[in-house]
């Protein structure tokens, strides 16, 4: 297993109203009144009250090429990674030039050198540090990057690992493209970054310092100063990274993606996406949780990406959750808007911030599960524990 020391989100600029918002990009996308009138009610439904964007609200009427929305991508995106990666680096107590392994993802914007290499000088990351840029999985990559550094610490428990999610939705804006799809998701997407630091279960921080004996050190007593380091930087609670479970929906492809344009991006986003995600949760999820002799009953939190209304209703019903169940995701989806990848990883933070001063359990409620959808359409699921400190446990 791996264990996930910390979480750090971060999101550009100012939050912005909801109606604020749509005032101004209305005028951008139709000139008839019907059309404005029909996109200020789909804005309103959406669950979302405030947005950050990347730029002022005053730019996007200027923004009208695929290269200039790109070039703000890069300036802005790197300093948003560079800034969720401090922050992650910082709350799991880990030196930059100690990450092995960097993953970086996201679906608004490209790069060559991509935004992974650039952290590399700005963290003062080691040039050897092994890199792997992503584009393409969307929604899903947040659920994913976790499950893939998972994958990766198997094979490397001594290392440490650094995921970064960077998603600027409001640069994609389509000029004069009045189509349903995108005056949904005009009114759903925002912008923001997230970083998350593990480990793998031979790294110090994911497991105790121990004697040559075998017996656990105090993490007060006397020993090397090696040893004295890594007792003093474990995190008071872990989360073990326990399972992962990847799922693409055959003939789905059509619900949920791009279509590339001389323009940039155009959303293609189906209103029968929720059916494909309720066809499949449930038996998804049982799947995960049956090789470990747990139901959902076990289950004790839910991270789930903030994709919208309707997509938190579906999750909520087919798993037969309550509404408290998601209440990080909703209030994360009104706060900020869906972020694309980086949206379950700051529902992922506000979990673990309302959890950070209670004790993990030792049965029913010490598990919870992870997951996001994106293109495919795909589903990526988490199974998490709660653990004690290694040197409380």
């Amino acid at each position: 297993m791996s264990r996930l020391l910390a979480v750090g989100p971060a999101l550009p600029g100012t939050a912005h109203s909801q109606s604020e918002i749509t005032d101004t990009i209305g005028p951008l996308l139709t000139r008839s009144p019907a059309t404005r009138a029909v996109l200020a009610r789909l804005h309103a439904a959406s669950g979302v009250r405030t947005r950050h964007t990347a730029l002022a609200l005053d730019e996007y009427a200027g923004l009208t090429s695929f290269g200039a929305a790109n070039d703000h991508f890069i300036r802005v995106g790197t300093d948003l990674a560079e800034e969720a990666c401090r922050t992650a680096l910082d709350a799991a107590g880990i030196d930059p030039g100690e990450v092995d392994f960097l993953l970086f993802t996201s679906v608004t914007g490209i790069a060559a050198p991509s935004i992974d290499a650039q952290l590399v000088t700005r963290l003062g990351l080691r040039t050897d540090v092994k890199r792997l840029p992503s584009f393409g999985l969307g929604c899903v990559a947040g659920a994913a990057g976790i499950a893939r550094v998972h994958d990766y610490l198997a094979g490397h428990p001594q290392d440490v690992a650094l995921l970064v999610s960077v998603e600027l939705c409001s640069l994609t804006l389509q000029h004069g493209d009045d189509s349903m799809a995108n005056l949904v998701s005009t009114g759903l997407f925002g912008d923001g970054a997230a970083a998350v630091v593990m480990v793998g279960d031979a790294h110090p921080a994911g497991r105790p310092p121990t004697l040559p004996d075998g017996a656990t050190r105090d993490p007060g007593a006397r020993g090397t100063r090696a040893e004295r380091a890594s007792a003093a930087r474990t995190p008071p609670r872990g989360v073990e990274v326990v399972d992962t479970r990847s799922r693409l929906y055959p003939e789905t492809a059509d619900h949920l993606g791009w279509t590339i344009r001389d323009s940039g991006f155009g959303i293609v986003l189906s209103a029968g996406l929720p059916e494909v995600i309720a066809a499949h949760l449930a038996g998804d999820v049982k799947s995960l949780l049956v090789e470990h002799d747990l139901t959902t009953e076990d289950v004790g939190t839910w991270v789930v990406h903030a994709g919208g209304p309707r997509i938190l209703d579906v999750v909520r019903d087919s798993l037969g959750l309550d509404e408290a169940d998601l209440r990080h995701s909703r209030e994360s989806l009104a706060a900020v808007g869906n972020l694309s990848s980086s949206s379950v990883l700051h529902v992922l933070a506000a979990t673990l911030d309302a959890q950070r001063d209670d004790a993990p359990g030792d049965g029913a409620g010490q598990h919870g599960v992870l997951m996001a959808f994106g293109p495919g359409v795909s589903a990526e699921l988490v199974l998490l524990r709660r653990t004690a400190s290694p040197l409380e446990g």
